[in-house]
C-alpha cells in the first residue's frame, strides 16, 4: 500500500498534491490532505450536485456554507439550523457515537452566535424484532442521545425512528439543533485581521478521533468496524460551559471568528477559518493544550477531542477573553495568529513541520467528481408489481392491530420519554404529534420543527420518494400551525463511486430540489454522509428532510388528536389505490415493490395552504396528515392520541384493504365542530378542492364503515396497549 492510500488518498490526488506543492508532501502534510480531502470533509463527490438546491429566498439570512442555516421569523429574530450524522462512529460505539454527534451538532449552532433551543434526530436500524445486535445499538444510541441533551439542558422536541434490515449493519444517526438569535448578533467562521490571535478553548487536546473524517469517509468493512478508538468521548457539562462562555464573549465584540472543532478537529477549524478571512494562518502545536503526553504534530492537528473551539479574536483583548473564560472554569490560549499569505503553516516551537496553501485544502480546493451513474437493476424488477397480485385481508381488525405493532408505526415513547422534553420552560409540543413546536420567548411567536423520510420510498424511486420526504415534512409543519420555511438536510447514502449508488444520490438531490422550489422551502443547511454500507450490502438511499416553520401565535397550535365528541372528520383530498411502498405491503404481505404514490404538487400546495389558513382562523381542531399506514392508521392514532373514538364511513369503490391503508399523497384528517362546518365547507368548495365527510368524534372505539359495511371495530384501549405497547415488548 502507498503512504497516499494509507491516508484515503487515490494515486490521482496524491499527484494534485505534488503539483501544488512543488514536491513531495511530508508525513503531517500528507494526513492533512487525506483528512480535508475525505468525503465527509470535501463532499468531494456531491457538491456538483448542490447547484440544483434552491438555496435562497426573501427570508434567508444564511444559506449553506457556514456551520449552520439561518432562516428569517420577523421582528428581528431568526432560528438557526443544521442536521448532521454520526453513522459510522454510531455503529462501533453507539453511546458515544450519538452523543458526541449531539455535541457537535449544537456547536455548529452556538458557533452562529445562536442559543440553541431544541434538539432533534432521525435514526434508521435494522430488523428490530429478530436481531440482537440492532437492539443493542438503539439502545446505546438512544442512551447517547439522551446522556448528551440531559447534560447540555436542551429539550428533545421531535424526530423519527424505522426499522429495515437494510440497516441491520449500518444505522443511521442523524441529530438535528434549532436555536434563536437576532438579526445583528449572527456570527460567521472567519479569520479576518492581520495578526489577530488565533485563541484555542475548551477540552485538552487526546488522541480521540485521530483519523475519525477518514474513518467517516469510508465502507464499514470489519476491520473499520474494530475501530472504536477513533469515536471520541463526550462531555456535556463541558460543552455547556463552553457555549456559555462563547455565548457571553459574542456580546463584548472582542470576537472576530468563532469555529468549531469538529470532524478533523483543529485542522479543520483552522483552514475554514483561514480561507474565509485574510487566507492564511500559523498554528504552533507546542501552545495547543493537551492531556496526553508525546503527541505528534499529526495527532494534535487531527484530534477530534470533543468540546473545543478555535476563536479569533482582536488583537490586545486577550487578556479580557481569558477573564470570561475563568468565569466559566476555562482557559483561552493563544496558539497562532492570522496571516495573509495564503498558507496554513504548523509551527512547533521555532520548526515550521508543515506548510500547504490553505485554499488547496478547503472543498473548494478538494478535488470534485460528478461520477457515472446507471439505474440500477432491482428499479425494474421492484415495479413488477399488481395490487391484484395480493390478497385482500379476511379479518381487517386483525391486520389493523398488525400494523399498530409494526416498530415503523408503532409510538416510539420508548425511546422519547428517555429525552428529557421539558428544559426551558417553552416547549408547546412535545413528540409524539405532528411536529414539536416550541415558544419563542418574549414574544406571541412559536417555532415548529420535524424531521421526516420515507426511506422505501426512496428505494423504490429516489426521486419521487425524496419529493414526498419534503411534501410529508412540510405537512406536518402545516397540521401543527405553522407556515414552512425552509430545510436542512442529511443525505445518507451508499459508495458514490458505483454507477448504481450514485444514481440513487444524484435522482434524490433532484428530487428534493424540485419539492423545495414547489413549496418555496430552500435548503440552507445539510450534511452528506456517503459509503454507507458493509460487506451484506447497502443501506435505502435516506435523505433526511429537517425542516421548520413559524407561528405567529403559539395560541393557535394545532395537534393531531381528537378533541371532542360530535366533532366532524374530514378527509380533505382524495383517496387512491396506490398500494406501493407501504407499510400494509411490507408488514403484511412481506413486499416491498410497487410504484411509490403520485404526488402532484399543484393540488399539494392548495391542500396546505387551506389547512394552515383554517387553522390560523380557528376552524380546525385537530390535524393530521396520512402517511405510513395510510387512512385507517391515521384515523387510530388521532383517537388513541385524543382518547376518544370515531365512527366513519368511507364511499368508496376501491378494493377495501387498498382504500384503507395506500399511503397516497396530499391527505389530511381535519375535525371541525357543527357550528363552523358551514365556512369551511365554503372555502373548500370555492377552490374546488376534493374532500369527504366521512363521520364523526365519538364514544371510546374505532369504528369503520367501507360503503356502510362494517370493517374495523376496534376499541381504543385495545388499540392503544398494542400501540404503546409494542417498541417496549421489543426492547424489554
Amino acid at each position: 500500500m502507498g503512504r497516499y492510500e494509507e491516508v484515503g488518498l487515490t494515486k490521482a490526488e496524491y499527484e494534485r498534491i505534488l503539483d501544488l506543492l512543488g514536491r513531495e508532501p511530508n508525513d503531517l502534510e500528507l494526513n492533512m490532505y487525506g483528512a480535508m480531502w475525505s468525503e465527509h470533509c470535501s463532499y468531494k463527490h456531491s457538491r456538483a450536485l448542490f447547484k440544483h438546491f434552491p438555496t435562497s429566498n426573501k427570508r434567508v439570512l444564511q444559506g449553506p456554507g457556514e456551520n449552520a442555516g439561518i432562516v428569517d421569523i420577523g421582528d428581528n429574530l431568526a432560528v438557526v439550523m443544521k442536521i448532521e450524522s454520526h453513522n459510522s462512529p454510531s455503529a462501533v460505539a453507539p453511546f458515544d457515537g450519538a452523543a458526541t454527534g449531539v455535541g457537535g451538532i449544537i456547536r455548529d449552532i452556538f458557533a452562529m452566535g445562536a442559543r440553541p433551543v431544541a434538539l432533534l434526530n432521525s435514526l434508521r436500524f435494522g430488523d428490530i424484532e429478530h436481531n440482537e445486535r440492532v437492539k443493542f445499538l438503539l439502545e446505546g444510541v438512544v442512551d447517547g442521545i439522551a446522556y448528551y441533551g440531559e447534560g447540555m439542558e436542551l429539550p428533545t422536541i421531535g424526530g423519527e425512528i424505522y426499522f429495515n434490515s437494510a440497516y441491520n449493519n449500518n444505522p443511521l444517526v442523524n441529530a438535528m439543533c434549532i436555536g434563536l438569535i437576532e438579526h445583528d448578533k449572527i456570527y460567521r467562521a472567519n479569520a479576518k485581521g492581520l495578526g489577530n490571535p488565533v485563541v484555542y478553548v475548551g477540552n485538552p487536546t487526546n488522541r480521540d478521533g485521530v483519523g475519525g473524517a477518514s474513518f467517516s469517509s469510508m465502507e464499514l468493512s470489519e476491520e473499520a468496524e474494530q475501530r472504536s478508538t477513533s469515536v471520541p468521548k463526550g462531555n456535556p457539562e463541558l460543552e455547556k460551559r463552553l457555549m456559555e462562555a462563547c455565548l457571553e464573549l459574542l456580546k463584548t465584540g472582542y470576537v472576530v471568528g468563532l469555529q468549531d472543532m469538529g470532524a478533523a478537529g483543529l485542522l479543520s477549524a483552522s483552514c475554514e477559518t483561514a480561507t474565509s478571512g485574510e487566507g492564511g494562518m500559523e498554528i504552533d502545536v507546542l501552545k495547543v493544550p493537551r492531556s496526553e503526553e508525546n503527541m505528534t504534530p499529526r495527532e494534535i492537528m487531527l484530534s477530534e477531542t470533543q468540546e473545543r473551539m478555535l476563536l479569533i479574536v482582536q488583537k490586545g483583548r486577550e487578556e479580557q477573553v481569558n477573564e470570561i473564560m475563568e468565569k466559566w472554569g476555562l482557559k483561552s490560549i493563544v496558539i497562532g495568529r492570522v496571516t495573509n499569505d495564503g498558507m496554513l503553516r504548523v509551527m512547533e516551537g521555532e520548526k515550521v513541520v508543515g506548510e500547504v496553501p490553505a485554499t488547496s485544502l478547503d472543498s473548494d480546493g478538494a478535488p470534485r467528481y460528478y461520477s457515472d451513474y446507471a439505474i440500477p437493476k432491482y428499479i425494474k424488477e421492484v415495479k413488477d408489481f399488481d395490487n391484484n397480485h395480493i390478497e385482500e385481508p379476511t379479518d381487517y381488525n386483525e391486520t389493523m392491530m398488525e400494523l399498530l405493532r409494526s416498530p415503523n408505526i408503532a409510538s416510539k415513547e420508548w425511546a422519547y420519554n428517555q429525552y428529557n422534553q421539558t428544559y426551558g420552560g417553552n416547549i408547546i409540543v412535545k413528540p409524539g404529534s405532528n411536529a414539536g413546536v416550541i415558544k419563542v420567548e418574549g414574544t406571541k411567536k412559536g417555532v415548529a420543527v420535524t424531521t421526516d423520510c420515507n426511506s422505501r420510498f426512496c428505494y423504490l424511486d429516489p426521486r419521487e420518494g425524496s419529493k414526498i420526504a419534503v411534501a410529508e415534512a412540510a405537512r406536518n409543519i402545516i397540521c401543527s400551525g405553522a407556515k414552512p420555511l425552509a430545510i436542512t438536510d442529511g443525505l445518507n447514502f451508499a459508495s458514490p463511486e458505483r454507477p448504481e449508488s450514485f444514481w440513487q444520490f444524484r435522482e434524490s438531490v433532484i428530487g428534493i430540489s424540485e419539492a423545495c422550489r414547489e413549496l418555496d422551502t430552500p435548503v440552507i443547511s445539510g450534511n452528506v454522509s456517503l459509503y454507507n454500507e458493509t460487506e451484506e450490502g447497502s443501506i435505502y438511499p435516506t435523505p433526511i428532510i429537517g425542516m421548520v416553520g413559524v407561528l405567529e401565535d403559539v395560541d393557535k397550535v394545532c395537534t393531531m388528536d381528537f378533541k371532542s365528541e360530535g366533532d366532524n372528520i374530514i378527509l380533505l383530498g382524495k383517496n387512491t389505490d396506490e398500494i406501493g411502498g407501504s407499510e400494509y405491503l411490507s408488514r403484511i404481505h412481506g413486499l416491498e415493490k410497487g410504484e411509490v404514490p403520485f404526488i402532484n404538487f399543484a393540488l399539494e400546495t392548495k391542500l396546505q395552504n387551506i389547512v394552515l389558513e383554517s387553522i390560523e382562523k380557528g376552524l380546525v381542531q385537530s390535524a393530521h396528515d396520512i402517511s405510513e399506514g395510510g387512512l385507517a392508521i391515521a384515523l387510530a392514532k388521532s383517537a388513541i392520541n385524543g382518547r376518544l373514538g370515531a365512527k366513519v364511513n368511507i364511499n368508496s369503490s376501491m378494493r377495501k384493504d387498498l382504500l384503507l391503508f395506500s399511503e397516497g399523497q396530499s391527505r389530511f384528517i381535519l375535525t371541525i365542530k357543527d357550528e363552523d362546518m358551514d365556512e369551511f365547507i365554503r372555502e373548500i368548495d370555492k377552490l374546488e378542492l376534493p374532500y369527504e365527510i366521512l363521520g364523526k368524534v365519538t364514544g371510546d372505539k374505532l369504528e369503520i364503515s367501507v360503503n356502510d359495511d362494517l370493517v374495523v371495530d376496534l376499541t381504543n384501549d385495545e388499540m392503544e396497549e398494542v400501540w404503546r405497547g409494542a417498541l417496549k415488548w421489543i426492547m424489554g
